[in-house]
């Protein structure tokens, strides 16, 4: 049923796509980034087993595109929320939501615990309230960047193999793509819990 996305997974295009994507979704959370990656990874598996006969992306290539990506959106959320100046600075303190996220991340992370980042990554709009935490408190970028290059990393492996062992199981079908996407999404869910879970004093880590 992948064959209808040939045009696309066939051509180096799915990169640009799949980049622009994840780049974008830390600003808007809605675009289907996961999906694409997913469906990308899933008509691999197809071409794999011999299910979908067009040329397919690699997939090193396109775990490293999605990570890429993933660290320069983040990267961008984070200089423009270090230059966001009074106007940005009384946002965040309307939301209690970035509020809170940007007290718990500066804490994480001046225990050495921005694993806090990488758990954000998996959650639901978790990249775009830490990223923007991040530059709103002033972290410094060598506290932030290493944990967003493993979060990038650990996202996009997680989604890269999601859709690819999953067409390796279920066909290069829609379903196939449902069912890893569905996996994802209960990996958002425990990561949101995660990060509502209180910070333990003195630790860094999580109660």
């Amino acid at each position: 049923m992948l064959e209808s996305m040939g045009p696309l997974t066939g051509s180096p295009w799915i990169y640009v796509a799949v980049a622009m994507s994840v780049l974008l979704d830390v600003f808007l959370p809605i675009l289907p980034s996961g999906v694409l990656v997913i469906t990308a990874a899933t008509a691999a598996a197809g071409s794999a087993t011999g299910a979908v006969p067009h040329a397919v992306p690699d997939m090193l290539v396109l775990t490293l595109c999605a990570a890429t990506a993933s660290v320069l959106g983040d990267l961008v959320a984070y200089r423009l929320a270090w230059r966001g100046g009074e106007r940005l600075d009384r946002a965040i303190a309307r939301s209690r939501r970035l509020t809170r996220a940007q007290e718990r991340l500066g804490v994480a992370l001046s225990r050495g615990g921005g694993v806090l980042v990488v758990i954000a990554r998996f959650a639901p709009a978790g990249r775009s309230v830490v990223s923007l935490g991040a530059g709103a408190a002033h972290r410094k970028v060598r506290e932030f960047l290493p944990w967003s290059v493993l979060a990038g990393l650990s996202w996009a492996g997680y989604s890269v193999a999601l859709g690819y062992f999953g067409g390796q199981w279920l066909g290069a079908t829609w379903l196939a793509t449902g069912v890893s996407f569905a996996a994802l999404l209960v990996a958002g869910a425990g990561a949101a819990y995660l990060m509502r879970r209180p910070v333990v004093e003195g630790t860094g880590t999580r109660a």
